[in-house]
């Protein structure tokens, strides 16, 4: 079954998750931190889905590592990997307040221990530190309506051996986006950050291999075309596929889904849980103004509206 028709036969949606304003494909335009300096630069990505989200950082392009076998990379550019961030987390939205637990990441440690205290106008979104130490301003990426599909990985098998290939992880769909994690297959000791880890671990291949067994990418597509990686934590894939489409079939139990597909010319099996199945909804720009703000802008146009422009 193709994806679009899994969301189309089987539409359905959870009765709790976050505000209909969070759902959908974020950008980072800017954290600043409590010591007055700020990063505009670091790519940052943000994918909600109804209730659990998908997060991928990463440096610029020229300060990535190039795409090459594990065993050819430099001491040096192994650091650089272990600095990369990818994540899929469940979250719980409280009043004003998002936070986030039982996490598959590529870190063996949370960077990010505060919840978010969030507020959007327009098509953007500020989160707030509770402590104070940063504020991050968000803009939710240009979508057309479209799917929203969440499903939650539990674990990818290959089907001759089955060996367990990962664990845990996710897919989100949000109209013209979409992205997934691919956790590993056996988790890391942990106690240590991962580049300290990498650091002890640098002349064994084996260990590394299963530490660095972990995705995260961000695509640009459609249901129809698919969807090619922009940007991921394994070099590769850029350029690739995200995901095909297609193998899909919804389990007896309606909340269990099934994936058989072919990974580097193996059969595989991927087990996901249903977060929701939306055939279309609307990522719209605009969060709309009170009738008295309306008139207050419409009075006042022609200085507010002098260098108004859409901006993600």
């Amino acid at each position: 079954m193709h994806l679009t028709e899994l969301v189309a036969q089987y539409a359905q949606r959870p009765a709790q998750g976050v505000p209909d304003w969070m759902l959908g494909f974020y950008k980072r335009r800017a954290i600043s931190f409590a010591n007055g300096l700020t990063d505009t630069q670091t790519h940052v990505c943000w994918f909600q889905s109804r209730n659990f989200t998908i997060d991928l950082r990463l440096p610029l392009e020229d300060r990535q590592v190039p795409a090459k076998p594990l065993s050819a990379h430099s001491a040096q550019d192994l650091q650089i990997l272990a600095n990369y961030e990818g994540w899929e987390a469940l979250c719980s939205w409280e009043g004003e307040t998002l936070s986030w637990h039982t996490d598959t990441s590529l870190q063996v440690h949370n960077r990010w221990p505060e919840p978010a205290v969030l507020k959007r106008i327009g098509n953007c979104m500020i989160e707030f530190a509770p402590s104070g130490a940063y504020v991050e301003d968000w803009r939710l990426q240009l979508s057309a309506p479209g799917a929203l599909i969440g499903l939650r990985l539990l674990e990818e098998k290959q089907l001759e051996t089955g060996s367990v290939r990962h664990r845990g992880g996710g897919l989100i769909v949000c109209g013209g986006y979409a992205a997934m994690v691919l956790g590993r297959a056996d988790p890391l000791e942990s106690g240590l950050p991962l580049r300290e880890l990498v650091s002890r671990h640098v002349d064994d291949p084996q260990w590394l291999n299963g530490a660095f067994n972990f995705e995260t990418s961000v695509a640009q597509g459609s249901l129809d075309d698919g969807y090619q990686i922009t940007l991921s934590t394994c070099a590769a894939r850029v350029g690739q596929p995200l995901i095909p489409l297609d193998g899909f079939e919804r389990q007896a139990d309606g909340i269990h889904v099934i994936q058989r597909l072919l990974v580097d010319g193996m059969a595989c099996e991927r087990l996901f849980i249903i977060d929701t199945l939306e055939p279309c909804i609307s990522f719209t720009q605009a969060t709309g103004f009170s009738s008295s703000a309306a008139q207050w802008y419409e009075r006042e146009s022609p200085t507010l509206s002098r260098y108004t422009q859409p901006l993600v």
